[in-house]
């Protein structure tokens, strides 16, 4: 009939036009989205959600579970208290060396040794770097035995070291008592403090170093007046055993270290020597380029960082006269770098990931700059200004080191992390501070060696710079990825109908 439409096809001649993309973002062979945020991304945030250590897998290393959740308080704050004291009685007493060094030097020295300034200070240059040559090892014990045990240990060892020294009458026999034994003592007792944080907290994290560390700035404040009345009225024998006392309270500090994050089982399947090397030292860190760099600058910046610390006393004594109030100097120092470990420490909270490391690297520029300005000063207020400047840095450096950490590596590599660059740092630490008295031997003064401490920390600075663009390489490289994805979308949809298309090409009916 005219008029009348032929009767509609049927559906089998239709099809529609499939779907050309999978979705987009990493798919698993089980279709399953893939959330894991891999170390080496810069987002560092996400890092603490892996479910394994990485090629430690099953080795029973702490693990942040996507399930736990940090306290951000409770009895966090009772180990924030216990880890304060930690860092203050152990670096208070390391900071406040200068006091002690004048005290060596009128005790065991004589008019006639030439090298007199050199041999005193590997008194404290051993012990400094001691700490932190024996953190590799400290970071595998705390994983095997925990925060707590390794702590505790280590402070009574601490005991022992300086009771021990009380009775030495010769500098040969403290580099052992106190430049070993006291020393290692401390490093078992303090790497543990900086661990522990990350069970109770991670939001508030940056702020909570900052408070920890400044416990080592109020130490600093008071250990020089207390050690320089203690020196007078009772002798270098007496002070050490008074201080004996600080090493007592921080075994019972050392208690309140509670473990909360949970450890991945072992679940057998890694065996043989690589398996059980795994267990032991984390190498799964040094996939970190970022890692590599930081291990790598932070000790270069350290060459000259100890060396006001052990011979700024002298240089005082030397230009303004044995009755200058050098101890004012110390305080300075610890003033302000409280109030930088405080500020800075705060203020790494709201610094996104690996960008923290732009503090540090501005507070090594100024503690250079700072050193080199200790010999032009030639009036005592100079003096001050340079060593508060230099405290207030020294904070920041300090705080932000453990933040940092967490954002290369994440919180269940943090330990050996720490530990590996602690250990680094130890060559630096005891290399600079006797070249320095080496210098002053030879020379009669102090002006080079204090310009010379000032170079490394602006290099090691500078180095520093290059982990952010590091980090952030992996990240452009997916920002890449997915938008030659779109656009290779957007182009196959121009040229692809997405309306249903006739399998025949048989002409319409025309009415």
């Amino acid at each position: 009939l005219k008029g009348k439409l032929p009767p509609p096809p049927p559906e089998s001649i239709y099809t529609e036009v499939p779907q050309q993309f999978p979705p987009q973002g990493p798919v698993r062979s089980d279709m399953t989205e893939d959330k894991t945020v891999r170390p080496h991304e810069p987002d560092g945030e996400k890092v603490a959600e892996e479910k394994s250590a990485g090629p430690g897998n099953g080795t029973g290393r702490v693990s942040a579970e996507p399930g736990f959740v940090h306290p951000e308080g409770g009895w966090g704050w009772v180990v924030m208290l216990a880890s304060m004291w930690c860092n203050g009685s152990v670096f208070g007493i390391q900071n406040s060396f200068g006091i002690l060094y004048v005290a060596l030097l009128n005790e065991f020295g004589s008019e006639e040794d030439l090298d007199l300034q050199f041999r005193t200070a590997w008194v404290g240059s051993l012990s400094m770097g001691m700490i932190f040559f024996c953190s590799p090892i400290v970071s595998v014990f705390t994983d095997l035995l925990g925060c707590r045990i390794t702590a505790v240990g280590g402070a009574a060892v601490a005991l022992v070291g300086l009771l021990a020294s009380s009775f030495i009458r010769s500098l040969g026999a403290l580099y052992f008592t106190y430049g070993l034994v006291f020393a290692c003592g401390c490093s078992f007792a303090y790497q543990p403090s900086l661990v522990i944080l990350g069970h109770y907290f991670k939001r508030r994290l940056g702020l909570v170093n900052g408070i920890v560390t400044a416990g080592s700035s109020v130490f600093t404040i008071l250990l020089p007046l207390l050690m320089s009345k203690l020196l007078k009225q009772l002798g270098l024998s007496h002070t050490l055993r008074v201080l004996c006392g600080l090493m007592f309270v921080l075994m019972l500090a050392s208690l309140t270290y509670r473990p909360l994050l949970p450890r991945t089982p072992d679940t057998g399947k890694n065996t043989g020597r690589c398996s059980a090397l795994r267990r032991v030292f984390n190498v799964y860190i040094w996939r970190s380029l970022g890692y590599r760099i930081w291990a790598f600058g932070v000790p270069a910046a350290l060459y000259g960082y100890y060396v006001p610390y052990v011979h700024l006393m002298k240089h005082v004594e030397e230009r303004f006269g044995p009755d200058a109030n050098k101890e004012v100097l110390l305080m300075c120092i610890g003033v302000t770098s409280g109030i930088g470990r405080l500020i800075f420490g705060h203020m790494a909270d709201y610094v996104p990931g690996v960008y923290k490391v732009f503090l540090q690297v501005a507070s090594f520029l100024v503690i250079g700059l700072m050193s080199i300005m200790i010999p032009v000063c030639k009036i005592f207020g100079g003096l001050v200004a340079v060593c508060l400047l230099m405290g207030l840095f020294d904070g920041c450096f300090i705080c932000i080191m453990a933040p940092i950490a967490f954002q290369l590596v994440g919180s269940q590599n943090v330990s050996q992390a720490i530990g590996f660059l602690l250990g680094m740092m130890s060559v630096p630490m005891v290399v600079g501070p006797p070249v320095a008295g080496f210098l002053r031997d030879r020379l009669g003064n102090y002006d080079v060696a204090f310009y010379l401490a000032g170079i490394p920390p602006i290099i090691g600075g500078a180095v520093l710079c290059l982990i952010p663009w590091v980090e952030s390489r992996p990240k452009r490289r997916h920002a890449e990825v997915a938008g030659e994805a779109k656009e290779a979308e957007a182009a196959m949809l121009e040229t692809t109908p997405t309306t249903h298309t006739l399998k025949n090409n048989e002409p319409e009916p025309v009415i």
